[in-house]
C-alpha cells in the first residue's frame, strides 16, 4: 500500500499581528468561496478577490490551492479540538456521566456553530490528504480525554488510552452523517442526547467504581 500523501504546507508562517490577520481573512474567504461554488470553482484568484487582497499576497503564504484548502481544514479542526480540550479541562473532577455530557455538547456545538462550513470542509478532506491532520487532532483529543478521565470522581479506568480512543472517535461518524444530511437543529439535539447516553453507558461499563477499586488495593 502506498503511503498517504503529505498535504501541501503553507509557504511561510505568519508571526506579526498584521500577517496573522491577513491569513485569517484569506482562510475565511477560502471557506466562503468553497460554499459559493464548490471545490470545482475554487481558485486562488477567487479567494484573493473575496479576501480583498492580491494573488501575490496570497501566494506569500499559500503556494497553491491544495495548501490553502489544507490550512482551512486544519483551522476548522483546530477550533473543534480546542473546544473539546476546553470542555475536558472544565469537566475534571466531575462524574463520568457529567464528563460525557460536557464533551459531547462541546464537540457537537463546535461542529454545528457553522455547519455549512463544517460540511464543505469535510467534503474536501480527501482532496487535501486531510487524514494526517485528522490523525494529529484525534491524538490531541485523546490526550485531553485521558487527562480528564483520570480525575473522574466516581470511576477509575485501567485502560485510559483505549477508552480515550473510543470516546474521541465514537461521535465522529454520527456527526458527519448529520452534517452530510443537512439535519435540522432538532435532529442534531436529539442525536446529541443519544450520543451522551451511549458514552455514559460505555464509561459506566468499562470503568470501575472508586470504592471497588479501593477495596482491591
Amino acid at each position: 500500500m502506498a503511503p498517504a500523501a503529505t498535504p501541501s504546507k503553507p509557504r511561510k508562517t505568519p508571526v506579526q499581528a498584521r500577517s496573522i490577520n491577513t491569513v485569517e481573512v484569506i482562510l475565511q474567504a477560502c471557506v466562503q468561496v468553497l460554499l459559493d461554488g464548490g471545490l470545482a470553482r475554487l481558485t486562488t484568484t477567487r479567494v484573493a478577490q473575496r479576501a480583498g487582497t492580491s494573488v501575490g499576497s496570497l501566494y506569500q503564504y499559500f503556494p497553491d490551492k491544495q495548501s490553502l484548502l489544507a490550512a482551512a481544514l486544519e483551522r476548522h479542526l483546530t477550533q473543534v479540538i480546542a473546544a473539546v480540550e476546553g470542555a475536558c479541562a472544565r469537566a475534571k473532577g466531575k462524574t463520568a456521566a457529567a464528563m460525557a455530557a460536557t464533551v459531547v455538547d462541546a464537540f457537537v456545538s463546535a461542529k454545528f456553530v457553522d455547519h455549512p462550513a463544517s460540511r464543505a470542509l469535510y467534503a474536501v478532506a480527501a482532496e487535501v490528504s486531510g487524514a494526517l491532520v485528522v490523525e494529529q487532532m484525534t491524538q490531541r483529543s485523546q490526550r485531553a480525554l485521558c487527562d480528564m478521565l483520570a480525575t473522574a470522581s466516581d470511576r477509575t479506568y485501567s485502560n485510559l488510552a483505549e477508552v480515550g480512543f473510543v470516546l474521541s472517535t465514537a461521535a465522529v461518524g454520527p456527526v458527519q452523517a448529520l452534517l452530510a444530511s443537512n439535519a435540522s437543529l432538532k435532529s442534531v439535539r436529539a442525536i446529541q442526547q443519544q450520543l451522551t447516553l451511549m458514552m455514559c453507558a460505555y464509561l459506566k461499563t468499562t470503568g470501575t467504581t472508586r470504592r471497588a477499586a479501593k477495596r482491591r488495593t
